[in-house]
């Protein structure tokens, strides 16, 4: 689809959102971001004098937007100001699935780290779980742990696999993930609202400071999704962090999360790696990738699977 079309469709929904909110009157579309057909628009805009980034749902979210708004307006009296921060909340038209932030300067996380030698690297990590931490602290609680429908997910996943050589050790994680689903039973596991979709390129770098951005999840998940999204992330791309790795990711990462939210030993050992597990699975290797990504996902596959056997 042509940027001239994905515009027609933003003007389309803007038009009818503004019949019932005067104020998107005052939105200038400058660029698009991104367009996921029939599901949403990203894209760059002026709002009240503002450089704003939009999001637009192209379909009924059942309450999604607005669940996402109210979100962001819990986090923002919490998170506006100093070294963690997340974007403003600018203005909502949930009905019509219009959320409008602000548009947040600096270089995406994985950007800034690629300009960095390996040695100065490590510091980010223990900053990108500070803010993880600092975005989960006041809704963090303890429930029974539920791997169940991870472990169908992660199944459904690994099926869709098209690289016979991932695929075989996936087939390893699967069933250790099984045996560590096993040891959970009369356990509890720490729960928050999440970001939901927590990896280094949806944190902005300038000077010292990060900000959140896509935030508004509101589901109540374990912490430890967030933290192996986010190291997974960075596990497939090989990024050197200047040390080793366990679980295919850099150890340097793990303790840095571990600090920040005082990982408990069942949480570090058992927890997490159950939950790395399912971001090496639900993550699916698409077949345009180029050869040198598959290499680097085979190795990180290969080095959780040793991992998870020795636990």
């Amino acid at each position: 689809m042509t940027d001239l079309e994905t515009s027609l469709i933003i003007a389309r929904k803007l038009e009818a959102a503004g019949a019932h909110d005067p104020s998107l009157a005052m939105l200038e579309p400058l660029e698009i971001i991104r367009h996921v057909p029939a599901k949403r628009v990203i894209f760059r805009a002026m709002f009240r004098e503002t450089r704003a980034v939009v999001r637009l749902s192209l379909r009924p979210d059942g309450g999604a937007t607005a669940a996402e708004w109210d979100e962001m307006q819990r986090l923002w009296p919490h998170m506006a100001e100093g070294r963690f921060r997340i974007a403003r909340p600018l203005h909502a038209c949930p009905g019509h699935g219009v959320i409008i932030v602000e548009d947040v300067r600096g270089v995406p996380l994985l950007e800034h780290l690629r300009s960095l030698a390996p040695p100065a690297r490590p510091p980010w990590l223990h900053a990108a779980a500070d803010w993880l931490r600092a975005s989960t602290a006041m809704s963090e609680s303890w429930r029974p742990a539920a791997p169940e429908g991870w472990l169908r997910r992660a199944e459904s996943a690994a099926e869709q696999q098209p690289f016979a050589q991932i695929a075989a050790h996936e087939a390893g994680i699967l069933a250790e993930m099984q045996r560590l689903a096993a040891r959970m039973d009369a356990t509890q596991w720490r729960v928050a609202i999440t970001h939901g979709d927590f990896h280094p390129n949806n944190l902005i770098a300038e000077g010292d400071r990060l900000t959140g951005i896509d935030t508004g999840g509101s589901h109540r998940l374990p912490i430890y999704k967030d933290m192996a999204r986010f190291l997974m992330h960075l596990g497939r791309r090989r990024i050197n962090l200047g040390g080793p790795r366990r679980f295919g990711v850099s150890r340097a990462g793990l303790d840095a999360f571990a600090a920040a939210f005082a990982l408990a030993p069942v949480e570090r050992e058992l927890f997490l790696p159950f939950m790395l597990g399912f971001e090496a699975l639900i993550r699916v290797e698409s077949s345009v990738l180029p050869q040198s990504r598959i290499v680097r996902a085979e190795k990180m596959a290969q080095e959780l699977l040793e991992d998870l056997r020795a636990l």
